[in-house]
């Protein structure tokens, strides 16, 4: 019982400690403090706990105050110039005056097919509009590799796919509006190289032995009761490997069974980490986007993210990173919210599947922090309970670079 009062602490509290005293001087730790065998909390109301960490302010140097000015101008005019109403591969008006009726967006994309090959070589043309193509599939796995994650990849336009495509506008030069120009796909090529946007991958057998839950009830209660809230299934581990919606994964290998070692399937190619120097984050809940900056005051990475809702706002203000507690326990608190008919605290085990998924990136405001989620193709589309939710995959490779002592910086 004493272990379990343990576990059930804030992350908050066990992080008030740690590397916030030092939060004011130039020298940080390389990498944040690293908390295992802890338990989080997703808090509800955070007007609730406002006055209880009012003691706890974080301290904002000038230095990062004029770094924070520079980078919230920066966003202000990316926000102005995004074209939020555009179709995201439509041409500029300029270029579709001038395109006739023999380069119709039909024709390129019937050429176009789901297999390896025609991934790879799927190229940009003229007005491709809304929906489904390997245009986009390959987009979106180029803008995973430079930074500007698309979320979950999925191969259709949408609201994530423009906001990536403007980061990598923002960060390459180029005018941030969204849309999927052949100047932007020129440099998005130019980036990737002549590494494959997509690959084979032979599934082994460790893929197959997990391990795996039958199934994650919704009821905390029953969660609670569970080893570990662990993947349900292979195609949804693959999914999160590779970056991908679990259903586009089955879409690319419809003859697949995903139940045999040897099986090869067609994958996105993607990278699995950030660049070193994250000096500044800002969470922009307009855009329901994070955004990463450097100490040269360059943004070099953002993710779509899900900030808060009406109802459960996520806090105003500056703080600060104070840890990283990978595969943490959660600690439910029915004096935070209410889940079903639970009226007592729960301890929930760790895993994929866990309310803030395998990481927690902790904030210097109590129970407040960053994390991941078991519904990553729903991220920035939802609410959370105030925190800054992010896909595992974006989560975790934000885990293993972010140091403490990072400022964050939550933006309307």
């Amino acid at each position: 019982m004493f272990v379990r009062t343990i576990l059930a602490m804030s992350l908050g509290c066990l992080f008030a400690g740690t590397a916030f005293a030092t939060a004011t001087t130039a020298e940080q730790p390389l990498k944040p403090k690293v908390v295992t065998n802890t338990a989080v909390e997703d808090p509800i109301n955070p007007l609730a706990i406002g006055s209880a960490s009012s003691a706890q302010d974080t301290q904002i140097t000038p230095q990062e105050q004029q770094d924070l000015n520079k980078a919230s101008q920066t966003l202000q005019n990316l926000q102005q110039s995004e074209d939020n109403t555009a179709d995201i591969g439509t041409a500029p008006a300029s270029a579709a005056v001038a395109t006739s009726s023999a380069t119709a967006p039909t024709s390129p994309a019937a050429k176009a097919s789901w297999t390896l090959d025609g991934l790879n070589n799927a190229s940009w043309f003229d007005n491709i509009g809304k929906g489904q193509f390997p245009v986009y599939a390959r987009t979106q796995v180029m803008l995973n590799n430079s930074h500007a994650s698309p979320g979950a990849i999925d191969g259709t336009s949408g609201k994530n796919t423009l906001k990536a495509l403007a980061t990598f506008q923002q960060m390459n030069g180029l005018q941030p509006t969204g849309t999927l120009t052949k100047q932007t796909w020129d440099a998005l090529v130019a980036k990737q190289g002549n590494r494959p946007a997509f690959v084979e991958y032979t599934i082994t057998d460790a893929d197959l032995k997990g391990p795996y839950a039958p199934s994650i009830p919704h009821d905390y209660a029953l969660q609670a009761k569970m080893k570990g809230l662990y993947y349900t299934r292979v195609t949804e581990m693959l999914g999160e490997k590779f970056h991908m919606d679990e259903d586009f994964l089955k879409k690319l290998n419809p003859k697949a069974t995903f139940k045999k070692a040897g099986e090869k399937i067609i994958v996105t190619n993607i990278r699995n980490e950030l660049p070193e120097d994250i000096h500044l984050i800002v969470a922009h809940k307009g855009a329901k986007q994070l955004y990463l900056f450097n100490s040269r005051n360059q943004m070099i990475a953002s993710f779509p993210a899900t900030i808060g809702s009406s109802d459960t706002p996520s806090p105003e203000g500056t703080y600060k990173v104070t840890g990283v507690a990978p595969n943490p326990w959660y600690s439910y608190s029915p004096s935070n919210f209410v889940q079903g008919k639970n009226l007592k605290p729960l301890s929930l085990p760790p895993g994929p599947n866990g309310p803030v998924g395998n990481i927690w990136i902790g904030l210097s405001k109590k129970s407040f922090g960053i994390h991941g989620t078991p519904n990553p193709s729903a991220i920035s589309k939802t609410a959370s309970h105030g925190c800054i939710r992010l896909t595992n995959w974006d989560a975790n490779d934000l885990g293993k670079k972010v140091r403490s002592g990072v400022t964050v910086k939550f933006l309307q």
